[in-house]
């Protein structure tokens, strides 16, 4: 099986009650790329700028990721956010945020990635994700994120892209945005009727949902004590379950099950500290030792 991911890119400046870090690496492809490497192997397609730090990639050193796909575009800067979190720290303020090399072309698939089985097109403009989709040969399974900026300005491209896609990732307040739906449950049946097989709602701190044709499932986020920084942590939690997925011979709503439990436990240690620190401290034996104690918290 080969994973392909496509996505933002970006310097990330955060500020939580924890503290604040200034250009720290961030963009939901390299969260969802270094989560899925605890798996399997990893294709990662994205673009940054000629301001990008050289150094920015060396986290990946050691990891199974293939770089070959990353655009290092001359002429343009690459795309930086800074957010805050407050309270709870379910939801991050937008202090400043600067699309740069995101509102320019895509980064260009190259050819030996378009054979990929799996693919998961992180969270950027919707009209970009199908044009990916369009390079892919015979991909088995698509699934795509979005956010409320897309849901709001890019509505038509975002109903294309539904068309397309095996399933779709979106939090709560996006899944309510979507549809006009208050009931989660109601808010998923309707995205299904837009066109995926399977619909994801995270839902913070309170865990996530998932809605098929035949199926509904819940499950808790994992009985994490402690939230530093809570970036990136829907897009690890989308990098853990595909990468997991990538792995099995066949798609299941079984193993779709498995895969929203491993991307929980992954999630769980990125908001343990800032950026991608949190991940770079753990190693497979880590995530499976979670994920046995995830497991016996949930039985009953």
């Amino acid at each position: 099986m080969s994973f392909l991911i496509t996505g933002s890119i970006g310097i990330d400046t955060v500020e939580t009650p924890f503290g604040k870090r200034e250009d720290v690496v961030g963009g939901s492809s390299i969260y969802c790329a270094y989560a899925a490497s605890f798996f399997t192997h990893v294709s990662l397609v994205g673009v940054v700028g000629d301001d990008c730090p050289p150094t920015m990639f060396d986290l990946f050193k050691g990891r199974n990721v293939d770089l070959a796909g990353l655009e290092m575009r001359k002429g343009s800067k690459t795309f930086r956010w800074h957010g805050s979190y407050t309270g709870s720290m379910n939801e991050a303020t937008t202090v400043e945020v600067d699309l740069n090399v995101l509102a320019e072309r895509a980064a260009k698939i190259p050819d030996a990635f378009r054979d990929s089985t799996h693919v998961f097109l992180a969270n950027t403009h919707p009209a970009l994700q199908v044009e990916a989709i369009a390079s892919l040969r015979n991909p088995k399974l698509i699934v795509a994120d979005t956010m409320n900026l897309w849901i709001q300005t890019q509505h038509p491209d975002l109903l294309n892209l539904l068309k397309k896609i095996d399933g779709l990732v979106l939090n709560d307040g996006e899944a309510r945005l979507l549809t006009g739906q208050t009931n989660l449950v109601a808010a998923a049946r309707q995205v299904l009727a837009m066109g995926p097989k399977f619909v994801i709602v995270k839902k913070g701190e309170h865990g996530s949902l998932l809605v098929s044709r035949d199926d509904a499932f819940v499950l808790p986020a994992y009985p994490t004590e402690q939230v530093v920084d809570p970036t990136g942590a829907g897009d690890s939690f989308a990098g853990g379950m595909m990468g997991y997925l990538a792995t099995q011979e066949a798609f299941s709503l079984d193993a779709l099950r498995r895969a929203i439990a491993y991307g929980t436990v992954v999630a769980s240690f990125t908001i343990s500290d800032f950026s991608l620190a949190g991940l770079q401290r753990i190693n497979a034996q880590a995530i499976q030792e979670r994920f046995a104690a995830l497991k016996d918290a949930t039985v009953f």
